[in-house]
């Protein structure tokens, strides 16, 4: 139960970090903030699809949650740049 706190608390926090930038993005506009969100929309839905097929096969929610954390990380070291 632990590991699934850490997990999702990290998440949150890690989230509220791409939201952040994302949103810096999406505000300055033009054609890379029109980019932005479009691949924000592309990223929540397989994101999705992926965390049900992982729960469908019987991953735990601590392995879904770090799938998750996975992408969101990614996406801050991508926008940080």
């Amino acid at each position: 139960m632990l590991k699934l706190f850490l997990e999702m608390s990290m998440l949150a926090f890690e989230s509220q970090q791409a939201i952040w930038l994302r949103s810096m993005k999406v505000a300055a506009g033009g054609s890379a903030g029109e980019r932005e969100a479009k691949l924000m929309v592309k990223e929540k839905i397989t994101a999705a699809q992926t965390a049900a097929i992982m729960a469908a096969t019987g991953t735990g929610p601590v392995g879904i949650a770090r799938g998750y954390r996975r992408k969101v990380r990614a996406n801050v070291r991508r926008l940080s740049k």
